[in-house]
């Protein structure tokens, strides 16, 4: 049975504590302008975990050719990460499109203290189910074959951002919360939502095919837990749009992680009332 279930909402989040076995995020785009660096550096700082995978597309390769862009704030993503991987925290690095410039480093040829650069990996819950672990841009057609057509859709994605900052900017005025433009787009567009549907099913037959129990990729910006193909299916989401990442507790269960301002505070009043309490 091919028939998508158990779908998740995207607003689900692990009410306390902080400190989890297993953190995935894909789709960071440092070094692009619609990089939602801030909101990621302060998850970073609220979460801790043992293993933290980047799944892909962390870095923008893409979009620095054209034009460089590195603010203070994508600097600041980058220090949260060798932060963690200082203080003991395992990260793997998985390659994506907008950073396969960085392919040509894995097998061990390129690793910053705790840090791992390679194109996937197996990652065993703590249950014992093993999953493959690909940003998944191998399973797109369109950014595998027909690379030139890619990168005009991605220029179209970024006009929609430019456009969203400018729609959020008047919503906000309203008390209106986040709205995404592009994401609207892509759950609209029957196209789109076609691509979406073959996307997630030739990553979950991947993982079939290999006898694993599931996968864990990003590539899509579509932050998604279902079942397909009698393997489990799990998308960490991104940093642009919806600001999503996917956590594994130490039972081996695995939820998506929605950050938002409001979540930023509860942290940061949890935070504050055990540190009271402590002292």
């Amino acid at each position: 049975m091919n028939n998508h279930v158990n779908r998740q909402p995207l607003n689900e989040a692990f009410a306390s504590p902080t400190q989890f076995r297993t953190i995935w995020i894909s789709d960071v785009h440092l070094g692009a302008a619609g990089c939602q660096a801030e909101a990621l550096a302060s998850f970073l700082k609220y979460n801790e975990c043992e293993r933290l995978y980047l799944v892909g597309d962390i870095i923008d390769g893409w979009r620095m050719k054209q034009n460089f862009y590195w603010p203070q704030t994508h600097t600041n993503v980058v220090r949260r990460v060798f932060t963690k991987a200082k203080r003991g925290t395992r990260v793997s690095y998985i390659t994506g499109n907008h950073d396969e410039f960085l392919r040509k480093f894995v097998d061990g040829r390129l690793q910053f203290g705790n840090i791992e650069v390679v194109n996937e990996a197996i990652h065993e819950t703590a249950d014992g189910r093993k999953l493959l672990v690909t940003h998944g841009d191998m399973f797109d057609v369109i950014t595998r074959y027909h690379r030139w057509v890619a990168m005009v859709g991605d220029v179209g994605y970024n006009a929609l951002l430019k456009l969203n900052r400018h729609v959020h900017a008047v919503r906000s005025r309203f008390g209106l919360p986040y709205w995404s433009l592009a994401n609207a787009a892509k759950q609209r567009v029957k196209s789109a939502v076609n691509f979406i549907s073959d996307y997630e099913q030739a990553v979950a037959y991947e993982a079939h095919k290999r006898e694993l129990d599931g996968v864990i990729c990003g590539h899509i910006h579509n932050a998604t837990i279902e079942k397909l193909h009698n393997v489990s299916y799990y998308n960490c989401g991104d940093w642009v749009e919806s600001c999503t990442a996917l956590a594994e507790d130490f039972n081996g269960h695995i939820r998506i992680i929605r950050w938002s301002a409001a979540e930023e505070k509860r942290h940061e009043q949890f935070n504050t009332e055990r540190q009271t309490v402590a002292a």
